[in-house]
């Protein structure tokens, strides 16, 4: 059975940078959590930072230049979180190599795990195309990942693999 990585906050975890979470109420997520698939994981809580914790955005948006060391992560106080982030990063890619997971679906918008769109690093609300520290390292890991609007293809992906390996 094909095991998926899921933010810990999609599964009604309160670790996001407020406090809360993110529950998503999906009937096929449901099935994979029956299933026993889901793996949950929060990146930054596990790269260290505390819940509640300010929240935090990629300079320019870029986690590939975070991933090279040309750019920071920082709180709206000005404080670089980098190293938490990085290291939440790396242990998610290591959670990911343990359960041999090649799906994850993960929290659009986050500094670590927004598939498609994060913020622009300004504080200002406002989003750009991007994705967050997590995200951009599964993804160069050949990890393929979905953000929580795109449960349909996140499935269509998992009956792929699991054809592929005879499952």
């Amino acid at each position: 059975m094909q095991r998926i990585l899921v933010s810990a906050c999609l599964l009604g975890q309160r670790v996001r940078y407020d406090g809360g979470d993110a529950a998503l109420d999906d009937a096929t997520f449901r099935r994979w959590l029956d299933e026993g698939r889901l793996v949950g994981f929060c990146p930054e809580a596990a790269g260290g930072l505390p819940v509640p914790r300010q929240p935090a955005e990629l300079e320019h948006g870029d986690a590939e230049a975070v991933l090279h060391g040309r750019a920071a992560v920082r709180t709206r106080d000005g404080v670089e979180v980098t190293d938490a982030f990085l290291r939440g990063a790396e242990l998610a890619l290591a959670e990911c190599g343990r359960h041999g997971i090649r799906l994850a679906v993960l929290k659009e918008g986050s500094p670590s795990c927004g598939v498609d769109l994060v913020n622009d690093g300004g504080f200002s609300g406002h989003k750009i195309a991007g994705q967050g520290l997590t995200a951009r390292l599964l993804t160069r890991h050949g990890i393929r990942v979905f953000s929580e609007h795109q449960i349909p293809a996140a499935s269509a992906y998992l009956s792929t693999l699991e054809e592929a390996h005879g499952q």
